[in-house]
C-alpha cells in the first residue's frame, strides 16, 4: 500500500509531486472529497490512494483523496448501512453528549484562566468575569481556529493571547489601518497595539476608575453579557 502526498495538478485527474513533477491520476480512481472523516480513514487503509493537499500561506487544506472508484463505493455503502443502525444512533448521540461535556468543562477552565490573567481589582472584578466571559465566547468554539484551541501552549498562555487578540480587534484601530505590504510591519504593528492594550488592563488592575469613554468598557457593553 503506497500513501503519497500532492498537490492539486494543472487539470483535472492530475496531481502535482513535491519536486514539481506532474502525474496523472490512474484509470478507474476517483476523487473522494473531505468532509467525511471515517469514509476517508477506511479508504486510507484499504490500499493505494494518494492524498491531495493545498498549501495557501501558513495553512494547509485538504483537497480530497484519489483511490479506486470501487474501493470508494464499496466503503460508503458498508459505512452508510453502519450508519443506519439504531446502536450507530445512540453511539452518536452519546459521543455528541461527551463532546457537549468536555466543550463546557474547558469554556469554564478557559474562563477562569481569562480572570486569572486579568487580575482586575475587587472594584472591576464584575467588568473582568463579564470580559471572560465575551473573549471566551469568541475564542473557545471548536473549529473556531483561535489560539484558545491549540494544545501547543499552557491554557494561562492561550488566555493572555485571546484576550489581547480580542482587545486588538475591538478596542482599537486595527482593523481599519491601511498597513504596508512590508515585510514585518503588520507584526510590529500588532505588538504596538498590544501593548497599548496591555497599559490599559493594568489600569483596571490598579482599581482606576474609568468611565464609559473607555474603549474596553465600551466594546465589553456592546456585545458583552451583562
Amino acid at each position: 500500500m503506497t500513501d503519497q502526498t500532492f498537490s492539486p495538478g494543472p487539470s483535472p485527474n492530475t496531481v502535482k509531486a513535491a519536486d514539481g513533477q506532474v502525474r496523472t491520476v490512474p484509470a478507474g480512481w476517483a476523487l473522494l472529497p473531505p468532509g467525511d472523516a471515517a469514509l476517508t480513514r477506511r479508504v486510507k487503509a484499504a490500499g493505494d490512494h494518494w492524498v491531495v493537499q493545498e498549501k495557501r500561506g501558513r495553512k494547509t487544506f485538504s483537497r480530497g483523496v484519489w483511490a479506486p472508484a470501487a474501493t470508494i463505493a464499496q466503503l460508503q455503502t458498508a459505512l452508510e448501512a453502519e450508519r443506519s443502525t439504531a446502536g450507530f444512533a445512540r453511539k452518536k448521540e452519546a459521543d455528541a453528549r461527551r463532546r457537549a461535556k468536555t466543550q463546557a468543562v474547558y469554556v469554564e477552565d478557559f474562563t477562569g484562566a481569562v480572570v486569572s490573567f486579568l487580575a482586575f481589582h475587587p472594584d472591576h472584578a464584575d467588568l473582568a468575569q463579564r470580559l471572560a466571559k465575551v473573549v471566551a465566547a469568541h475564542a473557545t468554539p471548536v473549529g473556531s481556529g483561535t489560539v484558545a484551541r491549540t494544545k501547543r501552549i499552557p491554557v494561562e498562555q492561550r488566555a493572555e493571547a485571546a484576550v489581547i487578540a480580542w482587545m486588538r480587534h475591538q478596542t482599537t484601530a486595527y482593523d481599519s489601518m491601511q498597513i504596508p505590504r512590508v515585510k514585518g510591519k503588520r507584526r510590529e504593528i500588532r505588538r504596538m497595539l498590544a501593548q497599548r492594550s496591555k497599559e490599559l488592563l493594568s489600569r483596571y488592575r490598579r482599581g482606576e476608575p474609568h468611565g464609559a469613554e473607555c474603549p474596553l468598557r465600551r466594546a465589553i457593553e456592546t456585545e458583552g453579557p451583562k
